[in-house]
């Protein structure tokens, strides 16, 4: 038989996600971030869950091929716009929305050659420092952008770099609204934090959500400001599990030191279980003892340091748990039992981003349409 270990995207969690941000934002439409190959549930696995966003948002040109592939017709716009000048003459192809954030991108614009003028969002950098116009050229970047005969529309957009924070989004609205004041065109804020925060009041938080809001995490079901919230308090459900099984049962006494550096001893007589999943599964090396995880629905603890194949758990709280016991470790367990990623990734030291998208080719990955649970 296979190695047991399995991940499974549920796509009814994807779509109630989906409907979850988008009754947060009611006056807004949706864009779905499939960007890191939908942050490692895989373009087409996601597809269905997904599609009644209002438009897909993602990185690059091969992504963009692929939703068009599967029959979207909508928007589709690249996050970070193109990386070169010949990028546009798929752009015009395959009808793509691009940002545009760098004086070069308005260059290769004005060079191209196209019979379909582009709709373009003008990105600001009203605060996070990676890309995007400072505020005192932005005014002058949309003149120039506005007076190509290649441009159709100019969309505005930013993005937030404390809105799952007690710096909030406060700032960077003031310094968006400024730039951005008197200028036609739709408006593109917020990401998964700011999209379900909202603002200090219904006004305020209509006029955050704008036109378009972007929610990435969110809507694969893992919560944006954890650990100050967690994904059921949005009320999101885990769009992926990851899952395997004991493959060996190890008895220790007292003394005893389990896996490699010996950096878990046993204080008393205890069992162990081995389970088929390691940092080569996608499961994070650095976990420490202590990190969860779920032994036939149960919540016990990882032991020792993860192996590249293997990690090791704590059977104490499950006496009756055997070679073949089912062990869930993120996502939804057994017997109505659900390990949210964001427990397993805070273990870590990390976020729920990083073991969506690291989740290794070597696993075998199912697609369910049931309803998802929601976290715990």
């Amino acid at each position: 038989m296979p190695r047991p270990i399995q991940a499974t995207i549920h796509t009814g969690a994807l779509r109630r996600n989906l409907a979850r941000l988008r009754a947060a934002a009611p006056g807004a439409r949706v864009w779905a971030i499939v960007k890191a190959n939908a942050y490692g549930h895989g373009i087409e696995r996601a597809y269905e869950g997904l599609r009644g966003a209002d438009g897909f948002a993602l990185l690059d040109l091969a992504e963009a091929e692929r939703i068009r592939a599967l029959g979207w017709r909508g928007p589709v716009l690249l996050l970070e716009g193109v990386f070169e000048p010949r990028d546009l003459e798929l752009c015009s192809r395959l009808n793509l929305w691009h940002a545009v954030h760098c004086d070069e991108q308005i260059d290769w614009l004005a060079m191209h050659k196209t019979h379909q003028p582009h709709r373009v969002f003008l990105k600001l950098n009203s605060g996070m420092n990676r890309l995007g116009f400072a505020p005192q050229r932005y005014r002058a970047a949309h003149a120039r952008l506005a007076a190509l005969p290649q441009v159709e529309e100019i969309s505005h957009m930013t993005h937030f770099s404390d809105a799952d924070g007690p710096r909030g989004t406060a700032a960077q609205r003031a310094v968006f609204d400024r730039a951005t004041s008197g200028l036609p065109g739709e408006r593109s804020l917020c990401n998964s934090a700011a999209t379900l925060r909202g603002g200090t009041d219904e006004a305020d938080t209509r006029a955050l959500h704008a036109d378009w809001v972007r929610p990435g995490i969110a809507s694969y079901g893992s919560a944006p400001d954890f650990p100050e919230h967690s994904a059921a308090h949005w009320g999101l459900r885990p769009a992926m599990t990851l899952a395997s099984r004991l493959i060996g049962i190890t008895h220790m006494a007292a003394g005893d030191s389990i896996g490699y550096g010996s950096t878990f001893t046993a204080e008393q007589p205890m069992r162990a279980g081995i389970v088929a999943c390691g940092y080569a599964d996608g499961y994070p090396r650095h976990a420490p003892t202590g990190t969860p995880v779920l032994v036939d629905g149960v919540r016990t603890r990882t032991l020792g340091r993860i192996s590249m194949d293997m990690l090791a758990v704590d059977l104490t709280p499950v006496p009756a748990a055997a070679v073949g016991t089912p062990v869930t470790l993120w996502g939804q367990g057994p017997n109505g039992s659900c390990l949210p990623i964001d427990d397993v990734a805070h273990a870590a030291g990390t976020v729920g981003y990083e073991l969506m998208c690291a989740l290794a080719p070597r696993v075998p990955v199912t697609v369910e349409d049931a309803e998802a649970r929601p976290s715990a």
